[in-house]
């Protein structure tokens, strides 16, 4: 097979791997190394030569994550007028305005989401050319990838005006956005109007644009985690790899570069180390780097329990959390993590009463175990996680659980460092929200790496309330997220008015490619990188006196980039 070949077909498997692994015991043709960065790569291998997925034999962090989409409440149809009111509230309009006259000029602002609609006026200059430099369309396999990949197909901004003058633009660039989600986003961050005269309706209308539309997962990772058919969900492995096409691009042509992250996960440690979480920190590290995401639209889900037990030397205490399965439930895979140096155990009980004899989270291992009146198989595996600051992981997957109550109790083995042993447990989403907890969480339910991403809930600017349904923090080592909360009610895309943490992190990235002008574009500040950018946000946003701050909704308070530069400037 070819190295294209390999990364497609779903006979060859993607781990997340390094250097060391290169040392194989089979012949080349059967594999393909693609390097990342430093000792970060993802290896496609034949799948007859090594195990089926399970922890046992790859480890936690070696095993692709999939991420889903921030949705999007779609409120009306297309619309071509556009209500300013969000980017009055975020102090946008007031920076585009002399002296500072903040556009996003010279700044790359990059999409990883479901693809871009290029021929929209949003997206164009005003002489009727693109502003968008790049497509790397992974899903497209008949024109040339990038430079250093081995699939998709990369569209040059050359090839993309040369298809916008003619009367079939996607007979020469057949790269589109069907779903439509990452040209709302776009258009919210980055989209001008033309015709009648140029004016504003995002925070960087003058900034060039690179999209990266991902591939959906193979359907070998689908059916390990149970995904349904219909659900558009992403390798963690392709969104690696997209966030260094983005790098690449920045790197060459030297300038700074906003990645706007489009994708979440509900299942990981929730505190930081993951492959692609490690990843981005180091490209947020950088400098004249900013990566935004959204805290994910999933408040009142169920999927999503904390709970604590006490240590053995204080009357050990069990605590039993009960899940709700409805019928038709083909299965689920549930992430149970606990911090170190704590020992908590687990029995599992059936809806026919059935308990499984308790399991220690002590050391690595895998279990099997089966019912007498139920036909679910559940593996449970065990593992001392190498996330950094991931502690120890227990995951279940439950194959045709019987509809009911399942019970998980969660019990204390041995003394730990503190009177009592915090858990959580995450359920991943399931066809029809099927599977929940019966007294669900609603915090720490965001779906996104954490770290060095500037993380944004959605309030509504209007009422001045926050989302219902835009994710809470902390996250699981009480680090604060989000960082800001923005706009992300009724807000104008081009596809019509939409709401979600999406519509709230777009703008925060529009605003982001405004400071990065100021201090890059113009060397106010040519270092500035992540960390900085963030400290400047949070220093310039809105704080009501009544609440405290931060919190697990309103992050440090509102966006307002113009408190910002009001703040650099000692006013």
């Amino acid at each position: 097979m070819t190295e294209k070949e390999m990364v497609l077909s779903d006979t060859y498997m993607d781990i997340i791997a390094d250097t060391d692994e290169l040392e194989l015991s089979c012949p080349e043709d059967n594999f393909h190394y693609q390097q990342v960065d430093g000792d970060l790569g993802v290896l496609y291998i034949n799948r007859s030569l090594v195990p089926s997925l399970n922890m046992a034999d790859f480890t936690y962090r070696r095993i692709p994550k999939l991420f889903t989409l921030e949705q999007h409440e779609r409120i009306t149809g297309n619309s071509r007028t556009y209500d300013t009111a969000a980017l009055m509230e975020s102090g946008v309009l007031q920076v585009q305005r002399p002296p500072l006259a903040l556009t996003g000029s010279g700044v790359v602002l990059g999409f990883i989401d479901t693809g871009i609609r290029y021929t929209e006026d949003a997206f164009r200059n005003a002489d009727g050319t693109s502003r968008i430099l790049s497509i790397w369309d992974q899903t497209i396999q008949t024109g040339t990838p990038p430079e250093g990949m081995a699939y998709g197909t990369e569209y040059t901004q050359q090839m993309i005006n040369q298809a916008l003058r003619t009367n079939d633009p996607r007979r020469l660039v057949p790269s589109w956005d069907s779903d439509g989600h990452g040209t709302a986003v776009a258009s919210v961050a980055a989209g001008s109007t033309l015709g009648g005269g140029y004016r504003f309706n995002s925070p960087a209308p003058d900034s060039q644009i690179i999209v990266v539309k991902c591939k959906e997962a193979k359907p070998y990772l689908r059916e390990y985690y149970f995904t349904p058919e219909d659900d558009p969900v992403y390798s963690e492995t392709d969104l690696i790899l997209a966030i260094k096409y983005l790098e690449d691009y920045g790197i060459a042509y030297r300038r700074p570069v906003i990645i706007h992250f489009g994708m979440g996960i509900s299942r990981g440690s929730h505190a930081a180390g993951s492959a692609l979480s490690a990843y981005i920190n180091r490209t947020a590290a950088r400098r004249n780097r900013i990566i935004v995401s959204g805290w994910k639209n999933q408040g009142y889900d169920g999927r999503y329990y904390s709970g604590s037990v006490r240590h053995a030397t204080h009357r050990p205490s069990e605590e039993d959390v009960e899940i709700k399965i409805k019928e038709g439930t083909h299965g689920f895979i549930a992430e149970l993590w606990s911090s170190l140096p704590n020992d908590l155990s687990i029995s599992i009980r059936s809806p026919s009463g059935e308990v499984t004899n308790k399991i220690n989270l002590r050391t690595d291992e895998s279990r099997s175990f089966s019912f007498a009146y139920e036909r679910t198989m559940i593996q449970v595996d065990r593992q001392l996680a190498t996330e950094q600051n991931g502690g120890k992981l227990l995951v279940l997957r439950i194959v045709d659980p019987s509809p009911g109550i399942w019970v998980i109790t969660v019990g204390n083995v041995c003394l730990g460092a503190a009177d009592h042993s915090p858990f959580h447990i995450w359920l991943p989403k399931v066809e029809e929200d099927k599977v929940s907890f019966l007294t669900p969480d609603p915090c720490m339910i965001q779906l996104g790496p954490p770290d060095e991403v500037i993380s944004v809930s959605a309030y509504d600017d209007n009422s001045g309330s926050f989302c219902g349904l835009a994710g809470r923090g902390n996250v699981r080592t009480d680090d604060i997220k989000p960082d800001i909360s923005a706009p992300g009610a009724n807000i104008d895309t081009i596809l019509g008015k939409m709401s979600g943490s999406g519509m709230a992190s777009a703008i925060t990235a529009g605003a982001a490619a405004q400071f990065m002008q100021w201090a890059v574009v113009e060397g106010h500040n040519i270092y500035v990188e992540s960390r900085e950018f963030r400290s400047h946000l949070i220093i310039g946003a809105k704080r009501s006196s009544d609440m405290i701050y931060p919190n697990r909704e309103w992050g440090y308070g509102k966006l307002n980039i113009a408190g910002t530069f009001e703040m650099l400037a000692g006013l």
